[in-house]
């Protein structure tokens, strides 16, 4: 009899100290997306940051609501046909497609005033809102967008875009990721600060650019910000960045597998915690 009490009390004390089963929906863009279809990285990515958490914390299931190349505000205007269901984390990682497509950031006082969609500080309102009345009990993680080098798509390459170096519609991405960063603090919501993110530095996103030399026709390797005056010509040129050119990002815009990592520390770091 002893020996089954004491083997009753193990039990117990294991089931108290095992940490319980949680779900957790990602709402993204094409990053997010990446996650579960590896294959659209031209295969040069193995695991994205949504892998990387749960393999780390196992009692945390993930729903992928990545859409690529939606904006916050396409995120915001289709918020009721996305099919989100009630879950014990979110997190939101959005705003790159914003800046590139030139949505209007807006002002803070549009996430307060529940301005609508027309500006991206009002739909991350509508978005944050809709995920309180999902769950009110959620945890909910803000992630900012990271830096992004010259984009060249590898299934296009007139799919490219230049990075965050310039101004965008007289918006640069920082004042994006400053923006979800305010709504967080206001919010007293977490916020993965990738853009400011030292290991996700510009210089950092590839090792180089390979680009054919103005003046001798000939490919050279450009490093950062070498690189960002030498023209690129999708009709004739080899794709710029092959695979030796991948550092933190493995196309200048969407992370490698040493750039998911980066970002899945950062999530681990807060989702522990729950």
């Amino acid at each position: 009899m002893r020996k089954i009490a004491l083997f009753i009390v193990i039990v117990c004390l294991f089931g108290a100290f095992r940490s319980p089963e949680l779900t957790w929906t990602a709402l993204g863009d094409s990053i997010t997306y990446l996650n579960d279809h590896p294959d659209e990285t031209g295969n040069r990515v193995a695991k994205g940051y949504m892998s990387r958490v749960v393999e780390q914390l196992p009692n945390i299931h993930y729903t992928n609501q990545g859409h690529n190349g939606w904006t916050a505000v396409r995120i915001a205007q289709e918020i009721e046909k996305l099919g989100l269901t009630k879950a014990d984390i979110y997190s939101v990682f959005l705003g790159t497609n914003d800046w590139w497509a030139g949505k209007p950031l807006g002002r803070f006082a549009d996430y307060r005033d529940k301005t609508g969609n027309g500006t991206v500080y009002g739909s991350f309102r509508i978005i944050i809102d809709k995920l309180r009345s999902l769950n009110p009990a959620a945890k909910i993680i803000l992630i900012t967008p990271m830096q992004r080098s010259d984009f060249i798509y590898l299934a296009n390459y007139k799919n490219n875009a230049y990075g965050s170096y310039k101004a965008k519609n007289g918006q640069y991405l920082e004042a994006f990721a400053q923006a979800i960063d305010s709504i967080g603090r206001s919010e007293q919501i977490p916020v993965v600060d990738l853009y400011h993110t030292g290991k996700l530095k510009l210089k950092k996103l590839v090792k180089f650019k390979r680009l054919k030399d103005p003046q001798t026709g000939t490919y050279r390797n450009y490093t950062y910000p070498a690189y960002t005056d030498i023209p690129f010509n999708p009709e004739t040129d080899e794709y710029p960045y092959p695979t030796e050119a991948i550092d933190k990002t493995y196309d200048g815009l969407h992370p490698s597998d040493a750039g998911n990592e980066v970002i899945s520390r950062q999530l681990i770091k807060i989702m522990k915690k729950y």
